[in-house]
C-alpha cells in the first residue's frame, strides 16, 4: 500500500502528461482559451459585451473583417467557464487529434468552424431581410468554440467500430438535431450543420488505424483487473 501511495501519483502524472503531449494542438488551444477567460473575468459586464462584439462573427464583423473575426472568434468563451472545456476538449478533441493527427485535426476543426458560421449567418442575414428577424441581428454576439466542438463530436463517429458507430450517430443527431427543431436559432442551425461537415470529412479518416470498440476496450480493462 505504501509502495502505491508513492508510486501511483507520479504514474498517473506520467499517463495525463502522456496524453496531453499527443494533442498538443488541443491543448495548446485550451491554454489561449483559459488566459483569455480569466482576462474577461477582468472585464466589466459593458466592456466585456462591447470587446466580444468587436470579435464576433455576426452579420457586420464578417462582411468587413471576416478572417479576423473567424480566428478571434475561436479564442474566447462567451460565458467565461472554461472548466467545462477543458472536460469537452480532452474527451473529444483530443481523441480526434491523436486519432488523425494533428493537420486532419485542425482541418475539420477549421471547416466546421468556417462554413458552420457562414452558413449560420447567412441563414440569419435572409431572415433579417425578409423581416423574420430585426435588423439589430447584424450585431448579434456570437464567440466560441462550440462549431468546431460540433464538427469534431460528428467526426468522431468514424472512429468507432460498428454496432456502436450507429449508437453514437443517433446519440449526436438527436442531441444536436433537437434543439434545431425546437428552438430553431441560428445557433442551433450552425451546431448542426457543424456535425454534418464532421460527418463529411469521412476522407480524412480513412488510413488512420483501426476503430476502436468499446465491448474489446471492456474486455480488455476486465482482463487487466483480474490478472494478479
Amino acid at each position: 500500500m505504501s509502495r502505491f501511495l508513492r508510486t501511483g501519483p507520479r504514474q498517473a502524472a506520467r499517463a495525463v502528461w502522456r496524453y496531453v503531449r499527443s494533442a498538443p494542438g488541443t491543448y495548446l488551444w485550451l491554454a489561449v482559451l483559459f488566459v483569455t477567460t480569466i482576462a474577461l473575468h477582468h472585464m466589466s459586464p459593458e466592456f466585456e459585451e462591447d470587446f466580444l462584439r468587436q470579435r464576433s462573427t455576426n452579420i457586420h464583423e464578417l462582411s468587413t473583417n471576416p478572417v479576423r473575426v473567424l480566428i478571434t472568434s475561436a479564442l474566447w468563451i462567451d460565458g467565461g467557464h472554461w472548466l467545462p472545456y477543458a472536460v469537452l476538449y480532452s474527451v473529444f478533441h483530443a481523441q480526434a487529434e491523436r486519432r488523425l493527427g494533428t493537420l486532419r485535426w485542425l482541418a475539420v476543426v477549421v471547416l466546421a468552424h468556417v462554413l458552420a458560421t457562414y452558413f449560420s449567418e447567412g441563414a440569419l442575414l435572409w431572415a433579417v431581410r425578409h423581416g423574420v428577424a430585426p435588423h439589430s441581428a447584424v450585431n448579434t454576439l456570437d464567440v466560441g468554440v462550440s462549431y468546431a466542438l460540433a464538427g469534431v463530436v460528428g467526426v468522431l463517429t468514424y472512429r468507432i467500430a460498428a454496432p456502436w458507430r450507429y449508437v453514437y450517430l443517433a446519440c449526436v443527431l438527436v442531441l444536436y438535431g433537437t434543439p434545431l427543431l425546437t428552438g430553431r436559432t441560428f445557433t442551433d442551425l450552425g451546431h448542426f450543420t457543424s456535425v454534418l461537415v464532421g460527418l463529411a470529412c469521412y476522407p480524412l479518416v480513412r488510413g488512420r488505424g483501426a476503430p476502436w470498440n468499446p465491448a474489446e476496450a471492456a474486455r480488455g480493462a476486465v482482463r487487466r483487473y483480474r490478472r494478479p
